[in-house]
């Protein structure tokens, strides 16, 4: 009998399964250790909202139900706080099944995609499931090079992705240079601004992408609950897009993609006021002692608008990190994204940050 990677398809030769690290769980297991500070995955150490809890768990004798296939209250909800009509927002199991419904939606086999290098995982994915060609443009000083990115779109360019804030980075481009690039997009292509951490943004320079929205030009706005709304687990995200766009992906969107629990935990979590304010204001907090930390270490670091922090420890990051591993701590090494001496770390509570850098002293010997 023949392997059956013998008939795959050949567009998806080049996919490599997305490694979320190992888990909290598995180093506790390999080491012997009976308590680990995961500072790998960027989630929101607080936790979700209150009312999202009451919520699920009032629901939860009423999972044997379908859940909203249009997810109504919720785009209601989603439509009013962005000031977007509710035919232009579209709802999906994290905003990485939005990405999906792009590609499925618009790109052809010998189409092309742009993005930056370092990129997200789901950008070369799409790119490599729909047999189209990936147009990576390195980054700059840090940041994305949008005049190089303008520069690599042609007449088959398809979808340009651009993380923003700049996931692994931490950095943003801002709404000058946003302009500037708009200006420059062919109505051929769609801009996909992937703003899963936008709620920890707190520069005044960073841009109203929505406003494109509500002028109808040629983007997507990707927001989703993962993070400052502490929803990850369960999986709920969403875009907001001009309404031809939006018809596009709900006739690729499977049917009831997003779960009763899902839908409910997201809705409560908009009435809820403090949540976004708790989540803000822990992450400025623990943003300002890392940085301290790291100053008093004189270690480089890039000041970041989102809830991770990179940092230039100067050795090799996987071997800084099998370390750190050692002593009950996880991080994401910097080697994947091209910066072998640097990790990101996630900010933590405040126990959860000074138990990192107590573990990364030891290490570097900084003690």
């Amino acid at each position: 009998m023949g392997n059956a990677q013998d008939l795959m398809r050949e567009t998806i030769k080049r996919i490599v399964p997305y490694s979320p690290g190992k888990s909290s769980a598995e180093v506790m297991a390999e080491l012997g250790i009976e308590r680990v500070t995961k500072l790998a995955s960027n989630e929101n150490p607080l936790g979700p909202s209150p009312l999202a809890v009451q919520a699920m768990r009032e629901l939860a004798e009423g999972v044997f139900v379908y859940p909203d296939p249009e997810c109504r209250e919720l785009t209601a909800g989603l439509a009013a706080r962005m000031e977007v009509p509710e035919e232009t927002v579209v709802v999906g199991r994290g905003s990485d099944e939005i990405i999906h419904m792009l590609g499925l939606g618009f790109v052809n086999e010998g189409d092309n995609l742009v993005f930056a290098a370092p990129p997200f995982a789901m950008y070369p994915i799409t790119a490599r499931l729909m047999g189209a060609e990936e147009r990576v443009i390195p980054q700059r000083d840090f940041r994305h090079d949008l005049d190089a990115m303008a520069d690599a779109v042609d007449e088959k360019t398809k979808l340009i992705f651009i993380s923003n804030p700049y996931n692994p980075l931490g950095t943003i481009v801002t709404a000058d240079e946003v302009e500037r690039f708009m200006d420059r997009m062919p109505e051929t292509c769609i801009v996909a601004w992937d703003e899963a951490y936008v709620e920890y943004a707190d520069d005044p320079a960073f841009p109203d992408t929505l406003r494109y929205v509500r002028e109808g030009r040629r983007c997507a706005v990707l927001r989703t609950f993962s993070k400052a709304w502490a929803l990850a687990g369960l999986r709920v995200g969403y875009g907001a897009m001009p309404e031809d766009i939006a018809i596009v992906l709900k006739q690729v969107r499977e049917p009831f993609n997003v779960d009763i629990m899902a839908q409910a935990a997201a809705i409560a979590s908009l009435k809820d006021p403090e949540q976004l304010a708790r989540s803000v204001a822990n992450n400025n907090a623990g943003k300002d002692y890392l940085y301290a930390q790291f100053e008093a270490m004189g270690l480089e670091y890039i000041p970041t608008q989102s809830n991770f922090v990179m940092v230039d420890v100067g050795m090799d990051s996987v071997e800084c990190f099998d370390l750190l591993m050692r002593q009950g701590v996880t991080v994401r090494t910097g080697e994947i994204f091209g910066l072998p001496s640097w990790l990101r770390v996630t900010i933590g509570l405040p126990e959860d940050n000074a138990r990192f850098i107590e573990a990364l002293r030891a290490v570097l010997g900084k003690q």
